[in-house]
């Protein structure tokens, strides 16, 4: 099956946690949390962990956020975790990871295995897709 939506963060928060022992780097790791609200064929929110190494100055780095969803896909409602990671030089995005946790699936979401990926357009719309299954 296939689902859609849009997603919108609603919250972006940096926390202190840091990898130890330190260690200096031309791009520096951080981690925040995010809340984010979906509408569409994935309709719900999530909670989100977000780590990434990211040079703001040049947009460049890679990051890695693991998130749980709770909402419905395609009228199915339950709560599932997925992880997905991409690097961007810049002006690209490359190396995109998407990917639902296994056995993460509860309520009408149970057994749910799957991809997917997310994009933002040039208008700053960001979008989701899961092609998914549900055993």
């Amino acid at each position: 099956m296939r689902a859609t939506g849009t997603f919108s963060v609603l919250s972006f928060v940096p926390t202190d946690l840091a990898p130890e022992p330190a260690i200096a780097t031309n791009v520096p790791v951080g981690v925040s949390r995010m809340e984010k609200r979906f509408e569409g064929e994935v309709a719900g929110r999530s909670a989100t962990l977000f780590t990434a190494a990211f040079d703001q100055a040049t947009g460049t780095g890679t990051y890695l956020a693991m998130e749980s969803f709770e909402g419905e896909l395609n009228g199915r409602r339950g709560a599932f975790n997925f992880v997905h990671s991409a690097s961007t030089s810049g002006t690209d995005r490359s190396n995109e990871f998407f990917a639902v946790v296994p056995g993460s699936g509860s309520g009408e979401l149970a057994g749910i295995t799957g991809t997917g990926g997310l994009t933002v357009e040039a208008d700053g719309t960001h979008r989701i897709w899961l092609e998914y299954t549900i055993d």
